[in-house]
């Protein structure tokens, strides 16, 4: 896509569309991959914030990700039940449970994430280390403010969203 000419508001918009755009289509993949383990794509999700960030906890998981601790505690029983994590007390605090990713999660998982991930780094490799910093630095922020929105979210009454009847 040329952006040549392009001002302000529509290189935002447009970059705004494209990044639906990858993200729809990491959606799509992640529910492929999902159904394809036997997972819901929630499921999967909570388990690449325990391979990405190591053991959690219920509470750690639950605010990563912005669900309640009761629907963590589903999740959990379903990674468990697939094989893919387990529970294991704390080693200093032994109140305290943490959330494990399993090995198989290399075997089973791994191989079907690859074709997005070559195809990922095979973008990635073009920018300069500078762009990639960059880069680094948007998706960041981007994670944040997608967490906050989230949270906005979670915080609205449920009936919000509900399209008006006419």
């Amino acid at each position: 896509m040329s952006t040549r000419g392009m001002n302000r508001d529509a290189l935002i918009t447009a970059l705004n569309h494209a990044m639906r755009d990858s993200g729809g289509h990491g959606v799509l993949y992640s529910q492929t991959v999902a159904q394809r383990l036997g997972i819901n794509s929630s499921d999967l999700e909570c388990l690449d914030f325990i391979v990405m960030r190591g053991p959690l906890s219920a509470g750690e998981l639950a605010v990563a990700t912005g669900l309640t601790t009761g629907a963590i505690t589903g999740v959990i029983d379903r990674l468990e039940r697939a094989g893919f994590a387990r529970r294991d007390r704390h080693s200093s605090d032994r109140r305290k449970v943490l959330v494990r990713a399993l090995p198989a999660i290399d075997r089973r998982v791994g191989p079907m994430f690859r074709p997005m991930e070559r195809a990922a780094m095979s973008v990635l490799s073009q920018y300069s280390d500078k762009e990639l910093a960059f880069l680094l630095d948007v998706f960041t922020r981007l994670g944040e403010a997608a967490k906050a929105a989230l949270a906005e979210l979670n915080a609205a009454p449920k009936g919000a969203a509900k399209p008006s009847k006419k």
